[in-house]
C-alpha cells in the first residue's frame, strides 16, 4: 500500500518524508513500539507502507494505559492494516517505577523494551522503532535513554521531525487522527514521589472517563493525595466555570469523583499544561 498526499507540503517536510520512507524501506523487518499516539502511528504508517507484512506494531498494556487509548490504538492499527499485538507489561512491580521518582519513565521504557527485544528477535526483525520526535529530545524524557540502551531507533527524530511536522505530515497523508491530543500515560497525573498503584491509576482513568462522557475531550485529572485537580484547555475554562456554576451540575461532578474515592475536587485555573508536574524538577 502507499499513502497518497492529499495536500501539498513545504519543501522541508517533503524532503523529510522522502528520507523517512527511504530509511524504513532499507530495513528488512521492524517492530514498532506503538502507543497509538500521533508520533508512533506515523512511524507505523510508513513502516507498513514500505515493508508491508514485515512491519509489526506492539502496544504495551498495563493499568497506566487509559482504556480508551488502548481501544483507539487497536482501531488505528486496523485502519493502517498493520499487524498489531498487545503485550502485558509489569512496570508496577518495579519499585523504580512504583515509587514514582523523577526518572520513572526510564523504568517504564526499560520494562517495555526488554519485552520487545525477544519478540523482535523471534520475528526476525532487525530493529525496534519508536515514535520519539525531535521536540522530545529537549524535554525531560528519561525513557529515551532506556530505549537507546536497547538499541531502539527513532526515525522521526533522525529526520529532524518536530511534533508540528508530524501532525502536518499525518494530515497530508490522510491519517484521521492527525490532530489527536497528546495523551501521556496515566502515571503522569501523580506528583513525583507519590506512590503509583494499579487502583490509583484506575481511579484517575475512571475520573477522566466520566469527564469525557460529559463532552470534555482534552483534559487531565491530576491526583494529589486524595484530591483530584481537573485541567482543561485554557480556552475552555470559561465554559467550565459557566457550566459548573450550576449547582446541580457541580454536585454531579463532585459526587461522581467522591464515588471514585477522591475526597475533594478542584479546577486548575491555569488550564491544561502538558508536563506541568515537571515544574517540581526545576531549580
Amino acid at each position: 500500500m502507499a499513502f497518497t498526499l492529499l495536500e501539498s507540503l513545504p519543501v522541508d517536510l517533503s524532503v523529510a518524508l522522502a528520507a523517512l520512507r527511504r530509511q524504513l524501506a532499507a530495513l528488512d523487518r521492524v517492530v514498532v513500539a506503538y502507543s497509538g499516539g500521533v508520533d508512533s502511528a506515523l512511524v507505523a504508517a510508513i513502516a507498513v507502507e514500505q515493508l508491508g507484512a514485515s512491519a509489526l506494531a506492539i502496544t504495551g498494556v498495563s493499568p497506566a494505559l487509559a482504556p480508551h487509548l488502548r481501544l483507539e490504538a487497536a482501531q488505528q492499527a486496523r485502519w493502517l492494516g498493520i499487524d498489531h499485538r498487545e503485550i502485558p507489561t509489569a512496570e508496577l512491580a518495579d519499585p523504580a517505577y512504583a515509587s514514582n521518582p523523577s526518572d520513572r519513565c526510564y523504568a517504564c521504557k526499560r520494562e517495555l523494551h526488554q519485552l520487545l527485544a525477544p519478540i523482535a528477535r523471534a520475528a526476525g526483525a532487525t530493529v525496534v522503532l519508536d515514535g520519539v520526535n525531535a521536540d522530545d529530545l529537549s524535554d525531560h524524557r528519561p525513557g529515551i535513554q532506556a530505549a537507546r540502551e536497547w538499541g531502539v531507533r527513532s526515525p522521526l527524530a533522525d529526520q529532524g521531525l518536530a511534533k508540528s511536522g508530524v501532525r502536518q505530515l499525518s494530515r497530508a497523508l490522510g491519517l484521521p487522527w492527525w490532530d489527536k491530543p497528546a495523551q501521556p500515560c496515566l502515571a503522569s497525573r501523580f506528583p513525583y514521589g507519590e506512590a503509583i498503584t494499579a487502583s490509583r491509576l484506575q481511579r484517575v482513568a475512571a475520573a477522566e472517563g466520566w469527564l469525557r462522557e460529559q463532552g470534555w475531550q482534552e483534559l487531565r485529572v491530576r491526583s494529589q493525595g486524595e484530591t483530584a485537580r481537573i485541567e482543561l484547555p485554557a480556552a475552555r475554562l470559561a465554559d467550565a466555570l459557566g457550566l459548573w456554576a450550576d449547582s446541580d451540575r457541580r454536585q454531579d461532578l463532585v459526587a461522581a469523583f467522591r464515588r471514585l474515592g477522591f475526597t475533594a475536587v478542584s479546577l486548575d485555573l491555569e488550564g491544561l499544561v502538558s508536563g506541568k508536574l515537571n515544574r517540581a524538577l526545576q531549580p
